[in-house]
């Protein structure tokens, strides 16, 4: 069972801090649209409070109709943050085991790296399916969702400092 990852990078005008402090916490149903296949994120239910803490949990309820359970794995303050993701439904239900997302913050001359890694854990027989569809759906579509983060980082970074 080969897991499928997918990772982008874009640089933040914005220190580490500021770029953990902002993007951890960020509303998921303000960057996460539908996109082809994938379903939108359209509500968050069940938070065990700020996203911030190892072992807060929360449920994304998608516009297909499923949902999916993010619990946050690692917090390392300012530089990494991750969360696994379980209890999927629909297509994913079927496919996949579960997944993890990881957050890298590095510094650099403009400000902040920030790196966004995505593995899929297969179910049995469902490697080919799911490196498919990391491959060309979901590489694809996380180039799309993180430079509206990244400039939302931006603007709020610029709002404290004002």
């Amino acid at each position: 069972m080969a897991s499928a990852s997918a990772t982008v990078e874009g640089v933040a005008l914005a220190m580490p801090k500021e770029s953990f402090e902002i993007s951890g916490p960020i509303d998921p149903t303000l960057f996460y649209p539908k996109a082809g296949p994938l379903p939108a994120v359209i509500e968050v239910r069940d938070q065990t409070g700020p996203w911030d803490a190892v072992g807060r949990t929360r449920t994304l309820m998608l516009s297909d109709g499923g949902s999916v359970v993010e619990t946050i794995a690692v917090v390392d303050s300012p530089r990494y943050f991750s969360y696994n993701l379980s209890d999927f439904q629909k297509l994913f239900g079927m496919l996949v085991a579960g997944a993890t997302a990881q957050w890298r913050y590095d510094r650099v001359a403009t400000g902040t790296r920030v790196t966004w890694t995505y593995t899929f854990h297969p179910k049995p027989g469902a490697s080919l399916i799911v490196a498919g569809i990391v491959r060309f759906f979901w590489a694809p579509y996380m180039k799309r969702v993180l430079p509206p983060i990244l400039r939302e980082i931006e603007r709020l970074s610029t709002m404290k400092r004002a």
